[in-house]
């Protein structure tokens, strides 16, 4: 039997500030972990690491994702009110060190790209750039800003105009292999992770026995 401990909500408020954040950001699992590009107005590139990209459906293809309160600047909101336009670009293997470092707080003028080592990339008249380096990569136009009230954060929801991801990755019935792909994951605020699939299976249906799901690329 494994042995738990219980923590209260007074317990979890007398934490020390950095440290109830460390802990409460580990509470909610795996998660997707991206690099969002936007450009300002005057032509200033930004790159900042997010871990709270959501998918909020399909038609139209929406993705939402949280910035934090904006007591301070935050260029990549600023940015993406200004010009309407951001890119998701999925971490992998080889750049996830890169990616973490464009956390640290740059002033507005530096670029995060020339910061940390990556490569922007325009492509097919967008007018936001993209990470080269990253294998998965999503042009997105901004659809809505929700306020959250209760916290101050702001939930920022974009649709899909473009995507860019390897060929050998796409599968028959539309899933894309990320593991393929070598996109990784991460827990808490600063834990990457790579991954390795159990099993894909069939849709749920009641009375019927899950199967397990061969993936078929398309050629």
């Amino acid at each position: 039997m494994i042995l738990q401990k219980h923590i209260t909500i007074n317990e979890i408020l007398q934490m020390e500030q950095r440290q109830r954040a460390t802990f409460i950001n580990s509470l909610g699992g795996f998660k997707s972990v991206c690099l969002i590009g936007t450009i300002a107005e005057i032509g200033l590139t930004n790159l900042a690491v997010f871990s709270s990209i959501v998918h909020l459906g399909a038609s139209p293809p929406l993705i939402a994702f949280i910035v934090r309160p904006d007591s301070v600047d935050r260029n990549t909101l600023t940015n993406i009110l200004e010009t309407g336009y951001y890119t998701i670009n999925h971490l992998n293997e080889t750049i996830y060190e890169k990616g973490h470092q464009t956390s640290a707080r740059y002033a507005k003028e530096v670029s995060e790209f020339d910061a940390v080592g990556l490569t922007s990339d325009y492509k097919d008249g967008f007018l936001a750039p993209y990470v080269k380096e990253s294998t998965i990569q999503l042009g997105l136009q901004f659809k809505e800003r929700i306020d959250i009230t209760i916290n101050g954060t702001v939930l920022i929801v974009g649709q899909i105009q473009h995507l860019y991801f390897p060929k050998n990755c796409l599968c028959e019935d539309g899933f894309l292999d990320l593991e393929k792909a070598t996109t990784i994951t991460c827990s808490g605020l600063d834990s990457y992770h790579k991954t390795q699939r159990l099993e894909r299976l069939s849709y749920a249906k009641p009375n019927t026995q899950i199967e397990h799901v061969k993936l078929k690329y398309i050629e």
